[in-house]
């Protein structure tokens, strides 16, 4: 199918053909008119010899007079056509920018909100897991033995569950004292307590609260890109009983943010030029659909206040975004999603 743009920009440049070429006729035809002034002046100094030749200087002037009107009547016909031609093209043009711009950003927010949507359920989990008995009496029971059961009901949860890396049960001293997968991740007696996460977990106030973290790499976890949720582990279980320690669930994000970006729904056609991408608050790129720079990028984002939009980058590709709308008492943490698209080809 035509590419609407490359259509304007042809229209653009038989404009700039027409109007070029005009011009040339109209000074050529100055030239002649110019000469055949000089002719008849000649003719008019030589008297009875030159009139002849002032019949031949009267014609060219005649055919330049005729020239003159033609070329007048195509600036104003031909060259104004291709004007309202040109605008009519470029007015096209940026309604199917600004429609395909809006598309994008309705896209992007769909991206977030799915996003949103899910780590609200991980928001859910890990109060609601903090007050089961096993995972409470680890901490209050003295038997040895409360901290194995524990760790099997986390690995029972993990099997179900099978969005989370691990899941640790942290005393009030910072140390692992329960796990889901000690086998794979043998963190059990290891020091944590220092980790920004736990520390705020410890100082939350009601069993209603909760820590959520930006993406990062766990050390603990092989580097895995997770998103951590954490709250405090209380006496009896009770949201304003007394702390004894921290829950800590983490998310494993790069296979659940990878469905996402990649789940857009484009066209084959429009997948060859889009690049889909999740950013944290900071304009870190988390996700994205290449693969790229997940981590380490920065992506100049260019919202101007606004929660949602679109514009054109230097390059001439579209840039449409999406601000987290957040989910039920999951507010979000600043994030976007975005999707840029460069333009259509031939």
């Amino acid at each position: 199918m035509s590419n609407p743009q490359a259509i304007v920009d042809l229209t653009h440049e038989v404009k700039r053909l027409a109007t070029s070429k005009i011009s040339d006729i109209n000074d050529i035809n100055r030239e002649t008119t110019f000469l055949a002034l000089n002719a008849l002046i000649e003719t008019a100094r030589a008297g009875n010899a030159g009139r002849g030749f002032a019949v031949v200087a009267n014609q060219v002037k005649h055919v330049s007079a005729r020239i003159s009107d033609i070329t007048g009547v195509l600036n104003k016909e031909l060259a104004g056509s291709l004007s309202r031609l040109t605008d009519l093209g470029d007015s096209m043009i940026e309604r199917l920018r600004s429609h395909d711009g809006q598309r994008c950003a309705d896209l992007a927010l769909n991206m977030i909100d799915i996003v949103d949507r899910n780590l609200y359920e991980r928001s859910c989990d890990v109060r609601w897991w903090a007050t089961d008995s096993a995972v409470v009496d680890c901490l209050s029971d003295t038997n040895p033995g409360a901290a194995d059961y524990a760790s099997e009901r986390l690995a029972v949860i993990l099997s179900s569950y099978t969005v989370y890396r691990d899941l640790w049960v942290i005393d009030a001293s910072g140390t692992v004292v329960a796990t889901g997968r000690q086998n794979a991740y043998p963190v059990r007696g290891r020091k944590v307590g220092d980790a920004n996460w736990c520390k705020a977990a410890l100082k939350t106030t009601s069993g209603a609260d909760y820590v959520a973290c930006d993406i990062e790499p766990v050390s603990y976890l092989n580097g895995a890109h997770v998103a951590t949720y954490a709250t405090a582990i209380r006496k009896g279980g009770a949201a304003d009983g007394r702390v004894l320690g921290v829950l800590a669930i983490f998310f494993d994000w790069s296979p659940q943010a990878a469905a996402v970006v990649n789940g857009v729904r484009l066209t084959d056609e429009e997948w060859k030029r889009t690049r889909c991408l999740i950013i944290d608050a900071s304009c870190r790129v988390i996700a994205s659909s290449d693969g790229k720079g997940l981590l380490e990028e920065r992506f100049p984002l260019k919202a101007g206040g606004r929660t949602s939009g679109f514009y054109q980058a230097p390059d001439g590709s579209t840039v449409a975004f999406a601000l987290t709308p957040g989910y039920e008492t999951y507010r979000g943490l600043g994030w976007y999603g975005v999707i840029v698209q460069a333009p259509a080809t031939m």
